[in-house]
């Protein structure tokens, strides 16, 4: 007679158990406890909507984040100071860039309207090294103020302002009546700053006008076309015999960007322009290495003594 097997069992004793197919059913989230303070952090809105990421310094992040900051408060024309939604109200626009005056073609002076020569006598006995030089108005009161606005007072709402009046002024020309346009520059540059002096002041304010003065005249812009070797001297706290010894040999084409000066018409773009001493020595540093012709475009010009 057969006998019946009791169950498998472990050295315990206890039935063997039979494992299921089936997974054990999940267990319920934990819930976690809420922190009003960090969930107002997590759903809290930019600062700065649509900001490039990443910035490429602190230095383009604050001017950026400057040149945000007219639209959200009340904004009045840097000159008169009456609220206005723009940098320069039209009536302050229409009595101090539109004059129509002669201008030296090579480095804007003013000159009589019945010259014959379209070069003042300086320039004519002694040739700078760049071909002509385009001013948007006289570095004299109140325009002047604009200039130490954005210089002084990193007021970067003004670089588009100082760049459309210097886009008027080239269009309009040197020599109203006398039919004399000038050639369009192939590239646009700025006057570059010591590294110190970029730290000390965050930005370079001539390259602030040329960013926006590129797209108005739809040419290229390229900033690293020429560098600066060494620190110099203020020119406006030099007198006039020690300025061109400052400015001697202080500029350089870096390798990279030789080939892109050769036979090329190059536009310098300053804020101002006083003795011609700091122009002149990047032209020549770019003639040096080959550009074909040099203008400036520089928005106010200091009247000679």
């Amino acid at each position: 007679m057969d006998r019946k097997l009791p169950p498998r069992s472990d050295f315990t004793g206890a039935p063997e158990r039979r494992i299921s197919s089936t997974p054990p059913p999940a267990a319920a989230p934990t819930r976690r406890r809420s922190d009003p303070v960090k969930d107002n952090v997590k759903n809290a809105p930019e600062l700065v909507p649509h900001a490039p990421q990443p910035f490429r310094s602190k230095q383009g992040f604050v001017r950026q984040l400057l040149a945000r900051l007219p639209q959200l408060i009340p904004s009045s024309c840097a000159l008169c100071g009456r609220s206005n939604p723009h940098a320069l109200c039209e009536p302050c626009q229409r009595q101090f860039f539109t004059r129509n005056f002669r201008r030296c073609v090579q480095c804007a002076v003013p000159i009589a309207m019945s010259a014959r020569d379209i070069r003042c006598g300086d320039c004519s006995k002694n040739k700078p090294a760049f071909d002509a030089t385009v001013v948007a108005c006289d570095y004299v009161a109140p325009a002047d103020q604009l200039v130490l606005a954005l210089k002084f007072g990193g007021d970067l709402r003004l670089p588009p302002l100082l760049a459309q009046l210097l886009h008027d002024a080239f269009l309009r020309g040197p020599m109203p009546g006398a039919g004399v346009q000038l050639v369009m520059p192939t590239m646009l540059t700025a006057v570059p700053l010591g590294r110190q002096r970029l730290q000390e002041r965050g930005f370079n304010q001539a390259l602030e006008i040329a960013r926006p003065l590129a797209g108005l005249l739809d040419i290229p812009l390229v900033p690293q076309l020429v560098e600066r070797l060494r620190e110099t001297q203020a020119q406006s706290g030099l007198p006039l015999a020690m300025r061109q010894r400052n400015m001697r040999k202080a500029f350089i084409v870096p390798y990279l960007a030789m080939d892109h000066v050769k036979g090329r018409h190059v536009g310098i773009v300053d804020d101002v322009m006083t003795t011609g001493e700091t122009l002149n020595e990047v032209a020549a540093t770019l003639k040096r290495f080959g550009a074909k012709r040099v203008t400036n475009l520089v928005f106010a010009r200091t009247l000679p003594t």
